[in-house]
């Protein structure tokens, strides 16, 4: 029985990556137009979203959690570039089709005072059934928490969707992560302060992006 698409992508990256999901474009019609997937691939149908996972332990390092912390991400961030860019050469090779990598991390670009992703790919995951939002505006996954790192892949291939996770992750009167965050850039009512979040975060090591 020949295989799907689908299946032969999940077979692909399955040792690859520890979570995928798929989202049709569909999905994404709240983005802003510039970071809509039409505005990144012609004939977008689909957005392929997986992710890795960052080990534990590095939460509990007595003394260096948040440099090895920060050094772990842009190592991840690269192998998920490399495979965003593997996975659409080989969709590509499969049929007539376009696929275009979203990278991890960089590019970033601004809108007023706050940065963009090209894609944002904590939607995309929450589109893709990878998790849901917590009220610190995290993607909660259900066996890898908030662990997960994501990159993506935009494709005119049409390939079936995951069922969106419509579950809560948090506890309706829960204020932990309000209360533990540095920068205060969680707020009620689930806002968010991304420059905030950012002027604490990138203050604890420096490195080439590569």
């Amino acid at each position: 029985m020949k295989k799907s698409l689908r299946n032969e992508v999940v077979q692909y990256m399955d040792s690859r990556v520890d979570a995928i999901g798929f989202a049709p474009v569909e999905r994404f019609e709240a983005a802003p137009g510039e970071h809509h997937p039409a505005a990144i691939c012609k004939n977008a149908h689909t957005v392929i979203v997986f992710g890795r996972a960052i080990p534990r332990g590095l939460l509990h390092s007595p003394e260096y959690n948040l440099h090895i912390l920060h050094r772990t991400y842009h190592t991840v961030y690269d192998s998920l570039n490399d495979l965003a860019l593997g996975l659409s050469n080989w969709l590509e090779s499969r049929g007539n089709y376009l696929a275009v990598p979203i990278p991890s991390y960089a590019p970033m670009v601004f809108h007023g005072f706050e940065t963009w992703g090209l894609l944002s790919l904590k939607h995309a995951a929450v589109n893709a059934g990878l998790g849901s939002f917590g009220k610190n505006q995290l993607v909660h996954h259900p066996e890898y928490g908030t662990l997960l790192r994501f990159a993506a892949v935009v494709t005119s291939a049409r390939l079936p969707g995951d069922p969106v996770i419509e579950d809560d992750p948090c506890p309706a009167k829960c204020r932990a992560c309000l209360k533990a965050c540095p920068s205060q850039a969680i707020g009620e009512n689930n806002s968010f302060q991304k420059m905030g979040c950012l002027s604490h975060t990138i203050k604890h090591a420096i490195y080439p992006l590569h």
